[in-house]
């Protein structure tokens, strides 16, 4: 047995930490009451260095504090982090979120710097004489004021400006060649075809035959008898 000076409960020797330099091989305080001093020491020398130091907040099973809306609040509120002792990330979903805002704000000027400098590798600068070298269109339709920054997905070298339509058709043939082109056979085929008049005066509609009449209406078609 043995007492410990800070609490002066008389504890058994397992109740100190080993310490090969004290006669007996025990720490001179008990594990409790070193785990306080060691905490103390901490924080002592962070306040002497300009740090903060958290606090340690006692939570309900299957919850985390989040430091900045000091709030309590379910694990599932939290993303997942395999770095950290919890598994989970510092903070809660919201908060995380907001942060990420504030950096993209402070860092890059906006989401979109940071979106553009992520992606592509690129900044506004360049989006913006991209546009002037294309007139303000579209590369393919020139449609005007064109968002979308097109790349090769195989070697990530920015291609363009291009509107919405075009940038999603072309990621729909994911860049094939081959398939663009059996595209506009494909509809070449189906115009030469067609009778100019027969589009225009038919439609099948869920399975039913009607007829569009000159003044934009339409009626269904009755089916003609045997």
């Amino acid at each position: 047995m043995k007492r410990c000076p800070d609490c002066g409960q008389l504890k058994a020797l397992e109740a100190f930490g080993l310490n090969k330099r004290q006669p007996d091989g025990r720490a001179r305080y008990c594990k409790e009451c070193f785990g306080t001093r060691s905490k103390a020491s901490y924080r002592k020398r962070q306040s002497r260095a300009g740090k903060a130091v958290r606090e340690v907040h006692d939570v309900p099973a299957d919850h985390k504090w989040c430091p900045d809306c000091d709030t309590a609040k379910p694990l599932e509120e939290f993303c997942r982090n395999r770095s950290t002792k919890s598994g989970y990330a510092a903070y809660c979903k919201s908060c995380h979120n907001e942060r990420s805002r504030e950096g993209r704000e402070r860092l890059y000027g906006g989401g979109r710097e940071y979106h553009l400098r992520a992606r592509y590798g690129i900044g506004q600068v360049h989006v913006d004489a991209m546009l002037a070298a294309q007139g303000g269109l579209c590369a393919v339709c020139s449609k005007p004021d064109p968002e979308h920054v097109d790349h090769d997905h195989a070697s990530g070298e920015v291609r363009g400006m291009l509107c919405f339509n075009c940038n999603q058709a072309l990621g729909n043939a994911r860049d094939n060649i081959a398939v663009l082109s059996e595209l506009i056979g494909y509809l070449d085929d189906f115009h030469a075809k067609s009778s100019p008049a027969i589009p225009c005066q038919e439609i099948r509609f869920v399975g039913v035959q009607v007829e569009v009449d000159p003044d934009g209406s339409w009626h269904r078609r009755e089916p003609q008898q045997a």
